[in-house]
């Protein structure tokens, strides 16, 4: 799988084992004047159908040139997937936002390419079923000279070799010289440290623990259950004050996530939390469905049956006139029942979320904070600005990813092919944060209050005097962010600043999956 920053919203209906036509023809289409020829090789023929399916499911296709000018066989690369991706890329760079003046999909670590559309080989479903393939940890620059591990999944192949987070990564495959050199597309050392993290089946490291001692792990890849609760605690804070603090790293399947959720928030209401933290500084994402769990246990109860958020689609898709997408097949395991997209209902009336906390007992909070960094996306956005019309959310940390689109797959032969395809809404009608939400202790602030400081990997998960958590912990106490303290940077941290920082974490996340699947049941049309 190539770049997968992609942090992605995916239609897919409750609806599995595809079975659909991995191409388009001339006479499937009744949108192009001028059509591709049938004949071609089978890389051409699913050039053509990117082209087809994009002009006719793209968010903003209205962009897209006809056929003629824009030349999907003209596309090259190493390997098909390659010349696949690059023609999605130039697709996502068509439609420019006025407000910055680049395209929406504009991708601050690697200019040209598509900050949210990707093409995919079919690891991204096993991935975000609860099933990992690979070493378990992923790194994050602390300084440009500094680079430490952020977390750790349990059962790993990083845990059972004693890796922790906020150990400190001195050699690489016998590489020492990992100084941070990205910005605006990753250099020769950044390049270096993504393919050896995650595209290697083995690694070997040297690692630095806080006492000082060093020691030299190797591991190979392997396949491990993933446990999105990195972190649950309740830090008693006197006075009457608890905080609930978990650690959810990313919203897979409802079967994996929910069990752990259900646990921790019985934790949280059997010792009677006065307040919460929801640690998702490194959480990209994935099923919207354990979103829409998410928001509902935190919300207040007398949100129940209001809406949690809309959804808008393209016009094509909106108004039922979706040609193509007959030819997206795919059966419904519970009933074995046979659906294409082009049944669905893309209207906005058809498919409004409301809240629904039947069965959930509401926890009664006195702040909701949500920490955050550039590595937050989609899903984890999705459920912050579900909850803003309903409650005082606040974040702390650093500017999120920015992903308020989604998309659902499109079988391209052998791939799947996912470009940004709906935009959502809360209540309020807010959304539209193709910036990030970044949290501002503004007084007048309106969007996202909170406070903005740069990711403390030096501290464990859950520890009091982690500097984003204290941020927490001390407004709970005080009404203030900042502790005594709390603010002082050594001098070689203070270079680098914390949009260095989040810019850092962009690149180095080049290659791990960032998601939001959409896989509740939709409405077929009337």
């Amino acid at each position: 799988m190539r770049k997968i920053l992609y942090s992605i919203v995916v239609l897919s209906a409750l609806i599995v084992s595809s079975c659909s036509k991995s191409k388009v023809t001339p006479d499937d289409t009744g949108v192009q004047p001028d059509a591709p020829s049938k004949t071609g090789s089978a890389l051409d023929l699913m050039k053509d159908s990117v082209y087809l399916y994009a002009k006719e499911v793209y968010y903003w296709n209205d962009a897209i040139p006809d056929y003629a000018t824009f030349k999907p066989r003209a596309f090259t690369g190493g390997t098909d997937i390659d010349a696949l991706s690059n023609e999605v890329d130039a697709i996502s760079q068509l439609k420019i936002n006025n407000t910055t003046g680049k395209p929406f999909e504009y991708y601050d670590a690697a200019p040209g390419h598509a900050k949210y559309s990707f093409i995919d080989d079919g690891s991204v479903s096993e991935e975000l079923n609860g099933v990992k393939g690979d070493f378990g940890f992923a790194p994050i620059y602390l300084t440009t000279t500094d680079i430490r591990v952020r977390y750790v999944y349990p059962g790993s192949p990083a845990d059972l070799a004693g890796v922790k987070r906020g150990y400190q990564i001195t050699k690489i495959n016998d590489r020492t010289n990992l100084t941070y050199d990205g910005g605006g597309g990753a250099g020769t050392n950044v390049n270096f440290v993504i393919n050896a993290y995650s595209n290697s089946s083995t690694i070997t490291m040297t690692l630095k623990k806080p006492d000082g001692s060093t020691f030299d792990v190797n591991m190979n890849v392997a396949s491990y259950t993933l446990n999105p609760v990195l972190k649950e605690t309740v830090i008693d804070l006197g006075g009457g004050r608890k905080v609930g603090y978990i650690v959810f790293n990313s919203f897979t399947s409802p079967a994996n996530a929910k069990p752990r959720l259900d646990a921790a928030f019985a934790d949280f209401r059997a010792q009677g939390i006065t307040d919460l933290v929801v640690d998702l500084r490194y959480n990209g994402g994935g099923y919207v469905s354990t979103a829409e769990y998410l928001s509902n246990l935190i919300a207040p109860a007398g949100a129940s049956g209001q809406v949690m958020y809309n959804t808008f689609f393209n016009s094509i898709l909106a108004s039922g006139n979706a040609k193509l997408l007959k030819n997206q097949v795919r059966r419904d395991p519970t009933t074995n029942q046979l659906y294409n997209y082009a049944q669905f209902d893309y209207s906005v009336e058809g498919n409004v979320v409301k809240f629904d906390k039947t069965g959930i007992s509401s926890l009664t909070l006195g702040n909701v904070f949500f920490i955050v960094s550039g590595s937050t996306a989609s899903a984890s956005e999705l459920t912050i600005n579900n909850l803003r019309p309903y409650m005082p959310v606040k974040l702390i940390g650093n500017t999120t990813y920015g992903k308020p689109v989604g998309f659902f797959n499109v079988d391209i032969n052998k791939y799947q092919m996912y470009v940004a395809q709906f935009e959502t809404k809360n209540k309020a009608d807010q959304g539209g944060y193709y910036a990030g939400m970044t949290p501002t202790s503004n007084a007048l602030a309106t969007e996202y209050p909170g406070f903005r400081d740069g990711d403390d990997v030096s501290k464990d998960f859950g520890d009091p005097s982690e500097k984003l958590l204290a941020h927490a912990l001390s407004f709970v106490k005080t009404g203030v962010y900042s502790t005594p303290g709390q603010q002082v940077q050594s001098t070689a941290r203070s270079t680098f600043s914390m949009d260095d920082q989040r810019q850092a974490a962009i690149e180095i996340d080049n290659n791990k999956f960032n998601g939001m699947i959409f896989n509740k049941q939709l409405k077929l049309k009337k």
